[in-house]
């Protein structure tokens, strides 16, 4: 798990969280906000995914995802209450809380990158290995050279039609560049 968030980012994220997002339950809202007036709570909050596998969590949908609106998660017992979770997390303060918020892009969301954490308790299937992490950045990385030749020649071929050949000279230079680099 990564260095612990500190608590005045998650201060920031929840009141940047409220004040652009609905939610599809009302005491969601009242639940984070009770959570901004206490510190200590906010100390043991942590923001993951799949919070459904973490011994004591919630997840907190808004108007615009397509999740459940609102689940608590404690050992084998899962409920939609939220006014239970909120009594939990009252009497339980010093006990860690997981927390997932569904909303459009999260996971493109810098906001919530900054305070979402990696969860302790995903099972190690669901988990990417590096040598996954590793294969994405190879694939994401040739995908980008094949799209950059490809957008190359078609810039060759326009050069050569509209008899460009300043352009046809410049291109050709890149696309030689990028062969190169690619055989080293």
């Amino acid at each position: 798990m990564k260095a612990m968030v500190p608590v005045d980012a998650k201060k920031d994220f929840v009141k940047w969280f409220l004040k652009r997002y609905k939610l599809k339950r009302r005491e969601c809202v009242w639940i984070l906000n009770y959570l901004l007036s206490h510190e200590k709570l906010l100390e043991n909050v942590h923001f993951t995914d799949e919070a459904h596998y973490c011994p004591r969590a919630m997840v907190i949908s808004t108007t615009k995802s397509e999740s459940i609106p609102f689940r608590f998660y404690k050992g084998n017992l899962m409920t939609a209450d939220a006014e239970k979770s909120f009594h939990d997390l009252r009497l339980y303060e010093n006990e860690k809380m997981y927390i997932q918020l569904n909303f459009p892009n999260n996971h493109a969301c810098p906001h919530y990158a900054s305070v979402r954490e990696e969860n302790p308790f995903l099972p190690a299937y669901l988990q990417v290995s590096e040598t996954d992490k590793r294969i994405a950045q190879q694939l994401v990385e040739e995908s980008i050279e094949n799209m950059t030749r490809e957008t190359l020649r078609k810039g060759i071929d326009e050069a050569l039609d509209t008899n460009d050949k300043e352009r046809f000279l410049v291109l050709s230079a890149m696309l030689n560049d990028t062969t190169m680099n690619k055989r080293q």
